[in-house]
């Protein structure tokens, strides 16, 4: 009886979470709004923009570590609440990385997925940092912008990067063979080191697939695996808007502004230290330089402008507001992929996307001019927010 109790108990609760969300917290139809991604509403007021976007194709896949149990009736309440068409994910347990890493032949010869859940995330939940939140972020945020693609959640039983990479392997391939091609999203990032080229053919091998990388939320400098040339760098953004609610501007992400770089609160981005200029920023290579520049482009990650996200493991639970780059990452990804380029790979995306933005760069991304994240907001490209933030689905 006690368990009947308790059960209804948390079925209450959870309606009553899910029956309104936050007032103070981007929609996917404001964010749609802003971002030019469906037809205009002056100002784009989060309480009475109601246009999501329609597009998508094939998967999203989004690599996490440890398991969340709750990711797929968490994702159900956010899409009801918004009005979302209601899809099921595919979750892919992976084992654990193999002693000799990277592998030479990148993403080939994988072991059998685990039929095992790797460790419950709810163990490991501390202050300020939830790794329970990041799984249905990502897959709820990747389903807004994308509505029509299948949602993968791959799942490493570590945070260890090596176990987060081999992962990615898995969702590559689960990407292919379920839906023949799409994207692969990482909200997460590690400081640059020297063997990371290492790991660069985990991206390359496989056509068809884009991946997409959060740039890191401790501003400068550059992080992996953001900053290989074979990934989309997503950076962070703020987005402004006046006393009436009505959107009016985007800055860079980037706050504490007199402590040093490395320990401010923004997107991160800069050269790398190891991976050289790819071909695609010939064009911006008065501010690259010789080196591969991050981020490639933006999206709004301030957790103070930050996206409803919906989550039964919060604390408290249910919905909050959430930030980061690692929102970046799956929202770029499902922006990306409902433009419907349809990319071989993220190298010819990332082509495709600097070589219009010579052409129609004002048309296709809003140029980002204020903030610091250890680099300044430039006219043009810059380490901050890259070429900018999206407008509209063409060039990308």
């Amino acid at each position: 009886m006690k368990k009947i109790i308790y059960s209804l108990l948390l079925i209450c609760l959870s309606n009553a979470y899910a029956k309104s969300a936050p007032i103070n917290c981007e929609t996917p139809a404001s964010i749609a709004c802003v971002y030019g991604l469906t037809s205009s509403v002056p100002g784009c007021p989060t309480n009475a923009t109601t246009a999501n976007p329609q597009g998508g194709w094939g998967a999203i896949a989004v690599v996490e570590a440890l398991d969340n149990a709750h990711a797929q009736s968490d994702l159900n309440t956010f899409s009801t609440q918004f009005g979302l068409p209601a899809t099921s994910i595919t979750v892919v347990y992976t084992p654990p990385a193999p002693s000799t890493f990277p592998l030479t032949t990148g993403c080939a010869n994988l072991l059998p997925a685990s039929l095992t859940p790797p460790k419950n995330c709810e163990t490991d939940v501390t202050a300020g940092n939830d790794p329970c939140d990041e799984h249905v972020a990502d897959i709820e945020w990747a389903h807004a912008m994308a509505p029509a693609a299948k949602i993968i959640m791959v799942e490493a039983p570590s945070d260890n990067l090596w176990d987060k990479m081999y992962a990615v392997c898995y969702a590559t391939q689960y990407v292919k063979n379920q839906a023949g091609g799409g994207g692969v999203s990482m909200s997460w990032s590690v400081s640059e080191f020297a063997t990371e080229t290492g790991f660069d053919r985990y991206f390359q091998t496989t056509p068809n697939i884009v991946y997409v990388a959060s740039s890191g939320d401790k501003s400068a400098p550059a992080n992996y695996p953001s900053s290989s040339p074979y990934v989309i760098s997503a950076g962070g953004t703020s987005l402004i808007r006046n006393a009436q609610g009505n959107f009016t501007g985007e800055t860079a992400w980037s706050s504490n502004p007199n402590v040093a770089a490395g320990s401010k609160n923004g997107g991160s981005g800069g050269p790398s230290l190891y991976e050289p200029r790819p071909s695609y920023q010939n064009s911006v290579a008065k501010i690259v330089g010789n080196a591969r520049g991050t981020p490639d482009i933006a999206f709004n990650s301030d957790p103070s402008t930050g996206v409803c996200v919906y989550s039964s493991l919060h604390q408290p639970a249910g919905w909050f507001t959430d930030g980061g780059t690692s929102i970046a990452a799956p929202a770029l990804s499902g922006i990306i992929n409902s433009a419907n380029h349809r990319a071989s790979s993220s190298f010819d995306e990332l082509t495709y996307i600097y070589g219009n933005a010579i052409k129609n760069y004002h048309s296709y991304w809003h140029d980002i001019v204020q903030g610091y994240n250890g680099y300044p907001a430039l006219v043009g490209y810059d380490f901050t927010t890259g070429l900018g933030s999206p407008q509209g689905y063409v060039g990308k």
